[in-house]
């Protein structure tokens, strides 16, 4: 491309009680615990030396929460985005994983194997959470001036989802990306080609990369 490629990072927020719970969160909206906001402001200490220019979040608190760490120190404002919320889990949400494991476990399993199912029976596939996440991060991408920064702040599933129309893959293959970390971030760099749009500069990350020295 001949302008300047921008950067898009991908922050999964911080730890809520539910987390630590292996509760099926979805859209309910749980709040960050003490080490989910530990969480938050020790990964924005990191992610504002790439100098953002806009920070787009969910609007469910815990994705709010943590672009707010970021927000402050770069003396940006927040733009939320409900597109950018969770999976909706249906009746799964509020449940531990053990009880699905009990209640519904084919559907279960075959969830956390990445397979093309419903949560519950009644919440969204990976492809209605994919393409909507995408349509708010190509919005984001449009709003940032090239050669500059855009941080989208989400969830774990969705973080997941949008991975197969963000790099134009089947969204077979998202089984081989496990689910972001709490508060971690994956990077990309715009390519210019309508066929790999962007490239991965990193994926599931808590530190900034030493830039490479060489292939070998």
């Amino acid at each position: 491309m001949n302008e300047p490629a921008r950067r898009l990072v991908i922050w999964r927020h911080g730890r809520t009680p539910w987390n630590l719970e292996h509760r099926f969160q979805g859209q309910t909206d749980v709040a960050l615990d003490a080490v989910g906001v530990r969480q938050a402001q020790a990964a924005a200490g990191l992610l504002m030396a790439l100098r953002p220019q806009v920070i787009v979040s969910s609007d469910l608190s815990r994705a709010r929460d943590t672009a707010a760490a970021l927000a402050q120190r770069c003396g940006l404002t927040i733009t939320t985005d409900s597109r950018l919320r969770e999976t909706d889990g249906g009746s799964w949400e509020g449940r531990r994983r053990e009880e699905l494991l009990v209640a519904d476990p084919d559907t279960y399993r075959a969830w956390l194997a990445g397979e093309h199912v419903r949560p519950g029976g009644d919440g969204e596939d990976r492809t209605q959470v994919g393409e909507r996440v995408m349509a708010a991060i190509d919005e984001a991408v449009a709003r940032t001036d090239p050669g500059r920064t855009v941080v989208v702040v989400t969830h774990g599933g969705a973080a997941r989802a949008v991975l197969a129309p963000l790099l134009n893959r089947p969204f077979e293959q998202l089984r081989y990306f496990a689910v972001m970390r709490n508060a971690a971030w994956s990077a990309f760099l715009q390519t210019g080609d309508p066929q790999t749009p962007w490239s991965v500069l990193e994926y599931n990350a808590r530190s900034l990369p030493e830039p490479a020295a060489a292939d070998d």
